[in-house]
């Protein structure tokens, strides 16, 4: 897709186009419900006008807290359709941490469910101080001080449809999509910026480098809040005219099943995914023969699960890919030929237009092969960190270049491996997490005075948290109660998963924690 062939667009100029060009084919598939193309972009615009209804400008934030559902495609493209700014939100927040987006975001409303999987959500925001929030919206159910979804889309009709036509039209590729928010060194999430226009051409390079197209059935496993289901999921699926599938909650089964009555060929997900789908006792009880694509990453893939892929679950594409939320998710990829070693020992190479080099500590580019961190440069790259301007310039050089943060080796042929984190993040089940973050949310628990954390092997998950921890004098504390605080304090999967005390921490000569010698002292 070169630059001089390339028209850049909108969100809803995306929904438009596929209604034109799809208009009959179906769109999205969940809960016995069927949603055409055609339809689909009638959705956009009675959400559209429901969110100028209830005082949607162009800039204002909205937030989505609900899982694979429906609604939260059509909450999103409504309210990006009317100029405002999605902040997707991660359903295994807590109160505290939902609370903490909502005032960094000055998101102005809430969209989310009443219950799900035993969770109230509204209930855990009862007690949180939300500056600028004005009102919440369910998308089923009811909740203390919310409205209803069916209520908000009735209002909608007091405004005319030229107008949320009129107000579509006022945006540009250049106006901001969203605001996902990622973790950092400094222990605080920041809000990534990016726009129309380069989420757009990001995910077109993405699904025809893979090749996806209209007439793939695309189940969606990974969470809209992450840019893996919303951005690598719904957006790319509508970009090609593909029909979207979202799964509710995850169970092996029920997406056996799926994948067999709906004729699944998209199935993208982290490697665990595909061998519990290889080591499932019942798996030739389903036709899994329609399965066609597959996009992992985000864990360690085994050169032998690349081929069980192709050989036994019959994929004809298999592919790995890297990239942060500040490059809208992307930045390399493998190619469809790659073998499977390519595929199993790198992250593949950088998406067309799109420049990636390693570099030294002073930013020169070390030669092929040489360990360096992985900067990036491109139409991808966030427009900035949302009202922080000093963590924008730490990261983009005044050239353009994402510095990462991650270390890698690249090939003379440009693929890249990841070989280290400068930034200590870890990956638990595809999650990122930030030991900074973690350790300030440890540190709130009374009784310790210090702690660091930091990702261990595991199993299952890829990486684990471990605490280690200073208490205060005095204080009684074992490792199950810190775990139990901490999951009724944070989202599951930064829990930590064992706790080690310790009378102090050895410092290195900087004054800061010696990870390394900590984790010596435990022998992880």
């Amino acid at each position: 897709m070169s630059a001089r062939s390339y028209t850049v667009r909108t969100l809803p100029q995306v929904v438009q186009d596929a209604a034109a060009i799809w208009g009959d084919r179906i769109a999205i598939s969940a809960s016995g419900i069927n949603l055409t193309y055609r339809q689909l972009e009638q959705a956009r615009v009675a959400c559209a006008r429901a969110f100028i209804a209830a005082g949607c400008n162009k800039g204002d934030r909205f937030a989505i807290w609900a899982p694979n559902m429906i609604e939260w495609i059509v909450a999103a493209i409504g309210g990006q359709s009317a100029g405002g700014i999605l902040v997707p939100m991660n359903t295994r927040y807590k109160g505290s941490e939902a609370a903490y987006i909502l005032n960094a975001s000055g998101a102005r409303m809430l969209f989310t469910v009443s219950d799900f999987l035993g969770t109230n959500y509204p209930a855990m925001l009862s007690d949180q101080t939300i500056d600028a929030l004005e009102q919440v919206v369910t998308f089923d159910g009811a909740a203390v001080g919310s409205r209803d979804w069916q209520d908000f889309l009735a209002a909608g009709q007091a405004i005319a449809e030229e107008e949320a036509i009129r107000r579509a039209g006022d945006i540009t590729p250049q106006d901001t999509l969203d605001i996902l928010f990622t973790s950092g060194t400094t222990g605080n999430p920041k809000g990534v910026v990016t726009c129309h226009g380069q989420n757009i051409r990001t995910f077109e390079e993405w699904s025809a480098t893979i090749g996806l197209n209209a007439d793939d059935n695309y189940l969606i496993i990974s969470p809209f809040f992450h840019s893996f289901g919303y951005k690598a999921g719904w957006l790319a699926a509508m970009l090609c005219g593909s029909r979207i599938l979202p799964v509710l909650s995850f169970d092996l089964d029920a997406v056996m099943a799926l994948i067999q009555a709906e004729r699944v060929s998209m199935l993208p997900g982290p490697p665990t995914i595909y061998q519990s789908l290889l080591a499932h006792p019942d798996r030739h009880k389903y036709d899994l023969s329609s399965l066609r694509l597959a996009s992992t990453g985000a864990a360690p893939v085994p050169v032998s699960l690349v081929e069980q892929m192709r050989e036994e679950l019959g994929f004809d594409v298999v592919v790995t890919a890297y990239g942060l939320t500040e490059c809208c998710g992307v930045m390399t990829i493998c190619r469809p030929e790659d073998t499977a070693e390519t595929i199993s020992h790198s992250s593949g190479r950088a998406m067309d237009g799109i420049e990636v080099k390693l570099v030294d500590s002073n930013g020169d580019t070390v030669p092929p092969d040489t360990p360096g961190e992985i900067w990036c440069r491109g139409f991808n790259v966030m427009q900035q960190y949302f009202q922080n301007d000093a963590a924008t310039a730490e990261a983009i050089t005044a050239a353009g270049w994402l510095r990462t943060g991650d270390v890698g080796e690249m090939t003379a042929e440009g693929y890249v491996q990841i070989t280290g984190r400068i930034k200590e993040m870890f990956i638990v089940g595809g999650f990122n997490c930030y030991p900074a973050e973690i350790e300030n949310a440890l540190c709130e628990m009374p009784g310790i005075a210090r702690a660091a954390v930091m990702g261990v092997p595991d199993e299952r998950m890829g990486e684990v948290a471990c605490a280690y921890l200073v208490k205060d004098a005095d204080t009684e504390l074992d490792e199950a109660e810190v775990i139990a605080w901490s999951r009724e304090q944070m989202a599951n999967y930064k829990v930590p998963r064992s706790v080690v005390f310790v009378d102090e921490f050895p410092m290195n000569a900087g004054g800061k924690v010696d990870k390394a010698a900590l984790a010596a002292l435990d022998g992880k």
